[in-house]
């Protein structure tokens, strides 16, 4: 089951890399100024775009498995018909680094049988709620 409780929350937004997978360098989209509020609030954030060079500042990475540092959260800002792709993805680099220990789907993007999958290869993972209201709410 994902996490709905707060204390999930908020072990969620306590980890930190934050690999943001659909990254948008567009000012005004939900998938630049909730990165960008979450790097304003101190967080590492990576962006995960393959059509951008650079975002806030970053380079921004074809995929997870192109990100060179540790990353503890993958923060997922595409369809939901992609997330099985993702945590697949996700998966992987879990079990080849031992890194990432959760996974957020934002606000709309929800898959149920790709995060059973998440959570059986041991990360936490929720979805349908977006990361810059939980962290206001409980980390504010």
């Amino acid at each position: 089951m994902p996490v709905t409780d707060d204390d999930g929350l908020r072990e969620l937004l306590s980890m930190d890399p934050v690999a943001v997978v659909g990254c948008s360098s567009t000012p005004g989209k939900a998938a630049h100024d909730i990165p960008k509020y979450l790097q304003e609030h101190g967080y590492e954030v990576i962006p995960v775009n393959p059509y951008a060079d650079e975002i806030l500042g970053r380079e921004a990475y074809d995929s997870l498995a192109d990100v060179a540092e540790e990353i503890e959260l993958v923060d997922v800002f595409r369809p939901s018909e992609e997330v099985s792709g993702i945590v697949d993805e996700v998966l992987a680099r879990h079990e080849d680094r031992g890194d990432i220990e959760g996974v957020w789907l934002q606000l709309g993007i929800t898959d149920d049988e790709a995060l059973a999958r998440a959570e059986e290869g041991g990360l936490l993972a929720t979805q349908d709620r977006c990361m810059k209201v939980e962290h206001g709410r409980l980390m504010g």
